[in-house]
């Protein structure tokens, strides 16, 4: 990740919908922070799709952030809430009868950035921007709480460009500043995939912190 030396600080990692790198995106930056001599972690408030263990659910994309980070966290610290099924959090919530609010989350995010300091926090969303957590809210939500600058992960394949110009303004709209954004081809090669970065960098109007090839 070519633009890592700007990243110091703390960051909300978000993506321009489900299933587009955003772990495998955290996951880089961390060891690249680690190589260059860093201080890191992530944090993964919530997650959908967890396993049953000897120690309780563990979601794979929060074991991912745990193991590249320097500073071992304990895994409830990364992940507070996990869901076992694959479905939208403000839906299991409901199912399980459980109060799940952005302040809530806020509340365990903080929790850890106050006791553990670092060069490179990333916080780790779930899904896309607007992926509710209760009737009423969405990770967005818990963001503006955190009032964290954010990385947006954008899935480099058909309908991108939509998806991450929507995604920007949003995140703009909702008095957050993008940060910088990382190229994910999802799919190998893309039909006209430098013509949709160069695109996305004329019109995000926010740093390319690089590009990567997986999810």
């Amino acid at each position: 990740m070519q633009g890592l030396s700007a990243l110091r600080g703390r960051y909300f990692v978000t993506g321009t919908n489900t299933d587009v790198g955003k772990t495998w995106v955290s996951v880089r930056l961390l060891q690249a922070a680690r190589e260059a001599g860093w201080s890191c972690y992530g944090l993964k408030p919530i997650a959908a799709g967890s396993e049953d263990t000897a120690h309780g659910l563990r979601n794979e994309d929060a074991e991912a952030l745990l193991e590249a980070a320097s500073i071992k966290l304990d895994y409830d610290r990364v992940n507070p809430v996990a869901f076992r099924e694959p479905v939208a959090p403000h839906i299991l919530a409901q199912r399980q009868g459980m109060n799940l609010t952005a302040e809530r989350l806020a509340g365990y995010v903080n929790g850890a950035l106050m006791t553990q300091k670092a060069d490179l926090v990333l916080v780790e969303g779930a899904g896309g921007w607007y992926v509710p957590i209760n009737q009423r809210e969405t990770l967005a939500d818990l963001a503006l709480r955190l009032e964290l600058p954010v990385i947006l992960v954008v899935g480099m394949e058909l309908g991108c460009l939509n998806h991450a110009l929507l995604t920007a303004e949003a995140i703009r709209r909702d008095g957050l500043e993008l940060a910088g954004w990382i190229a994910n081809f999802l799919h190998g090669d893309m039909t006209a995939g430098e013509e949709n970065v160069q695109t996305l960098e004329a019109m995000l109007h926010a740093p390319c912190l690089g590009r990567t090839g997986r999810t």
